[in-house]
């Protein structure tokens, strides 16, 4: 997308070589987190994770065989711009680093970068697919599937903001967290 963003005015047929590479190789690594959530037991607590990636695999294979959406494909892999942040986050929880400046530096940096890159290329494809996309076999498909990850990306959103910004709303009063639910590996 920087290097060729006439792309852009294409979302439907636009086509490069190195955008259809992208998408074969992030649908293989869904393919093999999958199968790596599966066989070491991780199933049950990781099943979040199972269901996104499946979307994922679905969506891609049909653009990889059709030839269509690979732009709005690209689109989506902006998302993992943001995984950067969400993963320093998880480490610096779990390594409870002494330094809480680090922790909130980050938390601001993660905060907009999930608006940059998970919200913001979510809601334009969104809008996008319901103005401009036809309803209809694969244009349905992918639509249905943009709207599901647009729920999840919101409950994503929203156990981030109630864990890092509001975590007074986390707590129920028996301690735990609402919904008995542990919010982004708190």
């Amino acid at each position: 997308l920087w290097h060729s963003p006439e792309l852009l005015s294409d979302i439907q047929d636009g086509y490069s070589v190195s955008g259809h590479l992208l998408v074969c190789f992030s649908s293989g690594y869904f393919i093999h987190d999958s199968l790596d959530i599966i066989f070491n037991h991780q199933s049950r607590s990781s099943w979040e994770y199972l269901v996104h990636h499946t979307m994922a695999i679905s969506a891609f294979v049909s653009l990889i065989i059709t030839g269509r959406f690979l732009v709005a494909a690209m689109l989506l892999l902006l998302v993992e711009v943001s995984n950067i942040f969400l993963t320093v986050r998880m480490l610096l929880k779990m390594s409870n680093v002494p330094s809480p400046a680090l922790y909130e530096a980050n938390k601001y940096i993660n905060l907009v970068m999930y608006f940059a890159f998970r919200l913001a290329p979510q809601a334009y494809l969104t809008w996008y697919f319901l103005r401009y996309v036809e309803l209809q076999g694969q244009g349905a498909f992918l639509t249905t599937n943009l709207l599901l990850l647009d729920a999840m990306i919101l409950m994503y959103f929203s156990r981030l903001l109630r864990s890092d910004f509001f975590p007074s709303l986390r707590k129920g009063s028996a301690g735990r967290d609402v919904d008995g639910e542990k919010f982004l590996i708190d």
